[in-house]
This record gives C-alpha cells, sequence and structure tokens, in this order.
C-alpha cells in the first residue's frame, strides 16, 4: 500500500509543473475573460457591470456600418473567417491531400519535394506578408503576369482598403499557400501509415493507382483527415498575423476586419477590456462548436462506414 501510496505522489509531482502552467496559461485566462466579458472596463479604473451588454454590442447578427467605437462590425469580422474556412476546405485541404497521396507513391525526389513544400511553414508569418505585399503591389509580380497574359489591361491595386474583394482575395492567397505544406505533411503521414499489403492486394485485384487511394487509402486515413480539418477550420478562425501584416489600415474597416483583429484593436488601443473578452470568448465559443461539430461528422461517417 505504501508502494503505491508513494508511486502516485510521485506521478503527481512530476505531472505538478505541467499541470500548473496548463492552468496559468489556458485555464485561468479563459475564466477571466468570461469574467470580464460582463463588464466594461478600461484596465485600470472600476469594473461596471453590464451583463450580456459587451455580446449584444458585437453586432453578430446585425449589420451597421461602423461599432459606435469606429471599429468595423464583428458580424463582417466573423464572416470573413467563415469564407476562410470555407476555403481552406475546397482548396487548401484538397490540394494538400493531392500532393501527399502523390508523394506517398514513393516518386522520385520524395523527401525533396517534402522540403520544398513544407518551407512556407517555417518560415516567418512577417517576412511572408511582406514578400506577398511586394507580389501584389503596383508594379508587383502579380499584375506583371496578368497584364502580360492579357487578363487584365491595367494593373489593379490590391492592397487598396477600399478595394474590400480584391483585398481580402490578396490576403487569403498567403494565407492558404503557407499552410499547404503543413496538412500535406500530415497527410502524407497517414499515407505511410496504410499497409503495403493492402496497396498490393487492391492493386492484384486490377485497382489502379486512382482506385487505391480512393477506395484503400484514403478511408484508412480518417483520422488524419479530421485533424486536419479541425486545424484548417480553427485556424481560420484565430487567424491575425498575415492580416495584420498585410492590411494595417483595412482591418480597421470591414474590408479586411478578422476577430483577432478586432479583439486586438479594442484590448491595444481602445482599452475596452470587456469588449475585447467578449469577442475572445465569441472565438473560443466557435472554435470549440466547430471542433466538436467536425469530430460528430466524422464519427457518424465511421459509424456509417
Amino acid at each position: 500500500m505504501k508502494s503505491k501510496k508513494t508511486d502516485g505522489l510521485t506521478v503527481f509531482l512530476f505531472l505538478l509543473p505541467g499541470l500548473l502552467l496548463f492552468v496559468g496559461i489556458l485555464i485561468a485566462p479563459l475564466f477571466m475573460s468570461a469574467y470580464y466579458s460582463f463588464y466594461q472596463w478600461d484596465g485600470l479604473g472600476e469594473k461596471v457591470y453590464v451583463g450580456w451588454g459587451n455580446y449584444k454590442t458585437l453586432s453578430l447578427f446585425k449589420k451597421p456600418d461602423a461599432f459606435a467605437f469606429g471599429v468595423p462590425a464583428m458580424h463582417a469580422a466573423v464572416k470573413h473567417v467563415f469564407i476562410l474556412a470555407g476555403l481552406s476546405l475546397v482548396l487548401q485541404l484538397p490540394l494538400s491531400l493531392g500532393l501527399a497521396l502523390l508523394l506517398g507513391r514513393g516518386i522520385k525526389g520524395e523527401r525533396f519535394f517534402l522540403s520544398v513544400f513544407f518551407l512556407p511553414v517555417l518560415i516567418s508569418t512577417t517576412v511572408i506578408g511582406r514578400l506577398w505585399q511586394k507580389i501584389f503591389a503596383s508594379e508587383g509580380l502579380a499584375n506583371s503576369i496578368l497584364t502580360g497574359l492579357g487578363i487584365l489591361k491595367e494593373p489593379l491595386n490590391w492592397l487598396a482598403e477600399s478595394e474590400g474583394n480584391l483585398l481580402l482575395v490578396a490576403i487569403f492567397i498567403p494565407m492558404l499557400w503557407q499552410y499547404v505544406g503543413y496538412h500535406m505533411l500530415l497527410m502524407y503521414a497517414g499515407v505511410k501509415s496504410v499497409p503495403k499489403e493492402l496497396r498490393e492486394a487492391a492493386k492484384i485485384d486490377g485497382a489502379t493507382n486512382w482506385q487505391v487511394d480512393r477506395y484503400v487509402v484514403i478511408p484508412s486515413m480518417k483520422q488524419v483527415l479530421k485533424v486536419s480539418v479541425i486545424f484548417a477550420v480553427t485556424g481560420s478562425l484565430k487567424s491575425y498575423d498575415l492580416v495584420a501584416v498585410m492590411a494595417p489600415q483595412g482591418i480597421k474597416t470591414q474590408a479586411a476586419a478578422v476577430p483577432s483583429t478586432v479583439l486586438h484593436d479594442f484590448l491595444s488601443n481602445r482599452m475596452k477590456y470587456g469588449i475585447g473578452s467578449a469577442i475572445a470568448m465569441v472565438l473560443i465559443v466557435l472554435c470549440f462548436f466547430f471542433a466538436l461539430l467536425i469530430n460528430l461528422l466524422f464519427r457518424d461517417r465511421d459509424a456509417k462506414g
């Protein structure tokens, strides 16, 4: 009995530092944000209880031109990340899956291509933002190619605040491009985990490479696909850095705002900690909701399969 108690105490002591970090960095701030979201507070003065007032101010389901504080409507910011999440699902993940399946067949230069496609993930987001700013500049590579091919008669001002849709396109392209390699590597690991015997048996039965991938490989890596979908959706909801680098003015209007930039504006520039905390809670709820929804969808597919 003493030995078991001693072992249990030893395990607890080893886990304690990590547990304290987890509570201090994740759990405590979560509850503090939930608490502050019901107050009007500038971070220094007295807190004033406003109930659900901060959440109503966010105008998630209304369409005003701007907040009373002069920042973009939250509903527009949420709409932008939903669009990004949708593009991630229909463009980014299929491209990553295609590359993973291709490289998983053991083509020549497999390791080289893995490194090349994963390289953007390792580069600083600030560097990537500046790089794509140059590409989308008036005399940048994008306009040069499009005018050279005759698609455009005159250069576009991609990053202009007034060109809302163009600005979003110019931001979404590098955001999707940067993490193709990340999801590809996850899926590549899933492809490689499929037993060779299954592939060989399918080929003996006359299946083509495409049929092997569709009916053998992809169904065998559902868990990896689920993780990639969750990461893509929640990552889109939390997007901030590339938007802030490429459109520092656009984030203050509806043109390129995302929830994280609105949150930063309230907390850092306007000292509205109550509304900022409410935005943080909305983001947390959205991320949890979609993570649970994706888990349920994949669970249903597994049950049917």
